[in-house]
């Protein structure tokens, strides 16, 4: 932004701010909104017991990759999806597998919740949470190419979402 340039209010947008609000929605539904309703079936109970283990495992997983993006962009880090001014491109540490360890570590935690939970419902959440965030990164990487000229190199190297996925 240059001198004497005033940024355009919260309130509309225009930095990915709905974006934002949205995600932490989808999150409290996969966190706190009914897990199933009456009527599905019940989870095997002999197969629950690995379910649980696999979820809490994958919300390991999940959540150690999220921490390490956060991390590894130190000072970089915003909230928002829009390129701060003094942004750079990482591209080591968990961004060497995944362009967006952040929203990927925080679907395999949703994931690894809904097994842990029993939760069909939370199922369906995950990969709503899921869906969404590969929206909201696709906005985002529209932003991050008008930054980084080196971006579209970088998307074609390393998966999205998923590792090895572009």
């Amino acid at each position: 932004m240059t001198t004497g340039e005033t940024r355009p209010p919260w309130w509309r947008g225009a930095r990915g701010e709905w974006y934002v609000a949205a995600q932490l929605a989808f999150m409290g539904v996969v966190f706190f909104a009914p897990r199933t309703l009456p009527g599905l079936p019940a989870w095997n109970p002999s197969l629950a017991r690995i379910f649980a283990i696999l979820g809490a495992l994958l919300m390991l997983a999940g959540g150690s990759l999220l921490l390490a993006g956060l991390i590894r962009l130190g000072p970089h880090l915003t909230p928002l999806p829009y390129p701060g001014a003094r942004a750079r491109l990482i591209q080591s540490g968990p961004y060497r597998f995944v362009r967006h360890p952040m929203y990927s570590g925080g679907v395999v935690l949703a994931y690894g919740w809904a097994l842990l939970v029993h939760g069909w419902l939370t199922l369906l959440y995950a990969t709503v949470l899921f869906v969404f965030l590969d929206i909201k990164s696709a906005r985002e990487e529209r932003w991050l190419v008008e930054k980084f000229a080196d971006y579209p190199e970088y998307q074609r190297r390393v998966g999205k979402l998923i590792p090895f996925l572009r």
